[in-house]
Formats: C-alpha cells, sequence, structure tokens
C-alpha cells in the first residue's frame, strides 16, 4: 500500500487505501454525523481502519467540505458541525498521528488532473456539487496557491439576478453566514428548493432526477436549475478561462448531467466561442480521497 485517503462530506465519509500503483485497494464509507465529538470520533476511527488495510503506518490524506483558517487552524464548514473547531488538529489528536489536509474539491482537482478526466488539461477546474458547491484549479500540476484560503469556494458566489428575479426564487440564508449564496439553489438540497418553490410540493433530488422528463413541474424545475447553472458556469468560464471542467459530488451521479451542461453553456457563451468540454470525475463522487491520499504521499506524512 502507498497512501490513504478520506472524503468528508456533508452525508458520507468514504476511506480509500491505495496500491503501490494507485490503484484502488479498499474502500469503506460511513454516514457523516451530525455532532462534533461524533464527527471528530468517525474520522479517527476512518483513520485506524486505513491503517488497518495497509498493516502498517502510510500517508493518510483528509479531503474535507469547508474551510481552515490557515492563522487560527479553525474550520469554516457550512454543511459539517465543525465550525470555530480545530478540526484538523482534533483529528490528529484523536488518531495519534499527523494527517494531510486539503480542501476537498481542491482534493477533487488534483486528483482528476493527476489520474482522471483532466489528464493533460491545463487549467483544469473541477467543481463537487452535491450537499453544497464548491471548486478547485489545478495548473502546472498543483493546485492554486492561497493568500487565504478561499480561492475555489465558488458556491459562495451571490446567485444571478437575472433568473433570480425571472423566476421569483427565494433569497435563502446560506450555512457560510451569508445569504443568497449560489450553493443554496445549485446544490442537491437547492434543487429541492427549486421544486418545491414551482411545485408546491416537496420532493427529493432525486425525484427530480427522476422525474424531470415525464413530470411538468419537474421538467421546469430542472430547466430553471440549469439556467442558474450555465450563468454560474460562464462566470467561471470569464475568469479562469479552463480547458476542461469536471463534475464530481452527489449530482454528478444524474443521468445526462454534463450533455445538459454543455448544451445550455453552449447556447449562453459569447457567440462563436467555444466551451471547454464538461466531464464526469472520473474517480467518482470520492474522488477527493485520492487526491487527498496522494497529497499526503507528497508530503511523506506518516
Amino acid at each position: 500500500m502507498i497512501a490513504a485517503g478520506i472524503d468528508l462530506g456533508g452525508t458520507k465519509i468514504e476511506a480509500q487505501v491505495f496500491g503501490d500503483d494507485w490503484q484502488l485497494a479498499a474502500r469503506k464509507r460511513w454516514t457523516t454525523p451530525k455532532s462534533y465529538p461524533d464527527l471528530v470520533a468517525a474520522m479517527a476511527g476512518a483513520v485506524a481502519w486505513c491503517q488497518a488495510q495497509a498493516h502498517k503506518s502510510l500517508p493518510i490524506g483528509v479531503s474535507a467540505a469547508g474551510l481552515i483558517n490557515p492563522v487560527t487552524g479553525l474550520a469554516l464548514a457550512a454543511n459539517l458541525a465543525a465550525s470555530g473547531k480545530p478540526f484538523p488538529a482534533d483529528i490528529a489528536r484523536a488518531a495519534g498521528r499527523p494527517i494531510a489536509w486539503i480542501n476537498d474539491c481542491r482534493a477533487l482537482a488534483l486528483s482528476e488532473a493527476r489520474f482522471g478526466a483532466a489528464q493533460g488539461f491545463d487549467p483544469a477546474l473541477a467543481l463537487i456539487i452535491g450537499t453544497g458547491l464548491s471548486g478547485g484549479v489545478v495548473t502546472g500540476g498543483q493546485v492554486l496557491p492561497a493568500f487565504a484560503g478561499l480561492g475555489g469556494e465558488v458556491g459562495h458566489f451571490p446567485l444571478p439576478a437575472g433568473p433570480m428575479i425571472a423566476h421569483g426564487l427565494p433569497v435563502l440564508p446560506c450555512g457560510c453566514g451569508r445569504a443568497g449564496c449560489t450553493e443554496t439553489l445549485l446544490s442537491a438540497p437547492g434543487l429541492a428548493v427549486i421544486a418545491l418553490h414551482v411545485t408546491g410540493q416537496i420532493y427529493t433530488p432525486e425525484d427530480v432526477i427522476a422525474g424531470r422528463s415525464t413530470n411538468a413541474g419537474l421538467q421546469k424545475t430542472w430547466a430553471i436549475w440549469l439556467e442558474l447553472a450555465c450563468d454560474f458556469l460562464i462566470t467561471l468560464c470569464f475568469t479562469i478561462d479552463p480547458a476542461v471542467i469536471v463534475i464530481g459530488g452527489g449530482l454528478s451521479n444524474a443521468p445526462h448531467l454534463t450533455d445538459d451542461l454543455a448544451r445550455a453553456l453552449q447556447a449562453a457563451t459569447l457567440k462563436d466561442c467555444a466551451i471547454p468540454p464538461i466531464r464526469l470525475a472520473q474517480g467518482g463522487d470520492a474522488s477527493g480521497a485520492r487526491g487527498a491520499a496522494y497529497a499526503a504521499w507528497r508530503e511523506r506524512l506518516v
């Protein structure tokens, strides 16, 4: 075994252990706890499970939603019970060993640029669309350097005024403390919010995905979501001009998602301008675990 990574999201924890050829050797998934003590204990347990699979100490990285303040070491996590806590330090203390820490979307970008769907593209933009919404950029084989650790927090862009006004969409508080952030409507829970607004009925994100071609209300819900997503992607393309966009997270499992996004983006971009290819993360909805393992391996952190 060469390294292990643990991908922590708002709903699931997935640990992955990799062999010397970087092929996946073992994996295990748990539900993300809702309280901070339980969350720390679960992460320490995932670290122990990784070490047990390897029968030795090996580099272990954690990719997690949210930010760690580089000055205080405290977490800011809109979708985890860890805000204001020294989360990485507490995990390392509970596990009794050092860990590497990387934001989950930056880990996804690194994973896909090194091993997956973004190989050969520079710059590569990766997005996680799941419980929340975040991004990461890799260029020259490296995640973009950070000043305050905020680069990639694209889910906290403000929602575009045009579609919001046109469809009378609600401006909702965000877990980051602001209101009207993009992830409040573009995340998986946000898709359910749009469905409730359009239909007056409660639907899960899975319901919307399954019924978007047969149910008129859910078809309109999906069209509005795509309109918001298109404005969001155009902003990123105008800012970063990525050579590829890789999508991960729970909503990446929606059939035909990349085709729908590509059609919407091509129709909305500047005349005669190309759009980057939009691809699914090759490592699936927990590709960040591989990126975290790779980051830990580069640090030789055992």
